[in-house]
């Protein structure tokens, strides 16, 4: 390595966007349609063109035991589920960011309080007591989410909070407070984090960042699978059409951040996404190259 060379028919040469450093890579191309990336990186196409995506190199820090592991992306990225799945692989603690501007968007609807009132909603915030802990009930929750002592947990999924948590998550006062504790739990003890700006804003110091893309038609089949389990079938095409409008409202927050590695996952199963990132950290830490298209 170090050297350029032109890349036999079934290789590919990438580049670290910072250092400048060639390095070569195999291209799985039994995965054709996912690509893993840093944003930091400077692309070069992969040069089998059956493989449709294009390669970058991995190795853009040295991680050996990430302390966090923060995980952003859009709604129905599959956040979650890797999210509980590596934690639970890790031994980490699991903490989805989300869920506390779900209870304070519920419990505000609840109070009747009117979710364009700023000054209402930022005070609840201040006042209420929210807290994610193991789960409470066989029921395939992730997770328990208590608001003022309530269960929580499958309420905040419902129609009316989808539809007004991203009002509530753009008030200043709102985020302050959350990102507040937030960022307490984060420097409590060995976490993965999941949100939509964890790596960005709420623990920007995150050893692992990782950003998870899906096509729109992919996250809104998978929103109405998970629906189905709990006797909410919408149908898709308003999953999908909530789902568009989610990512309109959170287009201020929802990118990557410069040294996050970008994992399109459309076909991917969440258990070959850890599988892969569990392997990243492990060669990250003994500095070896790493394959860039994780296996089906």
């Amino acid at each position: 390595m170090g050297r350029y060379e032109r890349p036999e028919p079934d290789e590919g040469y990438v580049v670290c966007g910072r250092r400048r450093r060639f390095s070569r890579a195999i291209c799985h191309s039994q995965v054709p349609h996912a690509t893993i990336e840093p944003a930091c990186a400077v692309e070069y196409p992969c040069h089998i063109s059956r493989c449709r995506g294009q390669l970058s190199v991995l190795h853009h820090k040295n991680m050996q035991k990430p302390l966090v592991i923060a995980i952003d992306g859009p709604a129905g990225a599959g956040k979650s589920t890797l999210g509980a799945l590596l934690a639970n692989r890790l031994g980490y603690l699991y903490f989805d960011t989300g869920v506390m501007y779900r209870a304070l968007t519920l419990a505000a609807l609840q109070l009747g309080i009117d979710l364009t009132a700023s000054d209402a909603v930022e005070h609840l915030a201040r006042q209420i007591v929210i807290e994610v802990i193991p789960p409470s009930a066989d029921d395939g929750r992730q997770y328990t989410v208590l608001a003022d002592g309530n269960d929580v947990t499958w309420a905040i999924r419902s129609p009316e909070v989808e539809r007004g948590v991203s009002t509530v998550a753009r008030y200043p006062g709102v985020r302050r407070e959350m990102i507040r504790q937030q960022q307490a739990i984060g420097h409590r003890d060995r976490v993965v984090m999941v949100g939509r700006d964890i790596g960005t804003v709420v623990m920007p110091d995150a050893a692992l960042k990782i950003y998870l893309e899906a096509t729109l038609d992919e996250r809104a089949r998978r929103r109405a699978d998970e629906r189905e389990h709990h006797d909410d079938s919408r149908p898709l095409d308003e999953i999908r059409s909530a789902m568009a409008l989610r990512d309109t409202m959170d287009q201020h927050v929802l990118r990557p951040a410069d040294d996050a590695v970008v994992l399109r996952n459309d076909g991917l199963s969440p258990e070959a996404e850890v599988n892969w990132i569990i392997d990243y950290i492990g060669r990250s830490g003994s500095g070896e190259a790493h394959p860039l298209i994780p296996p089906r």
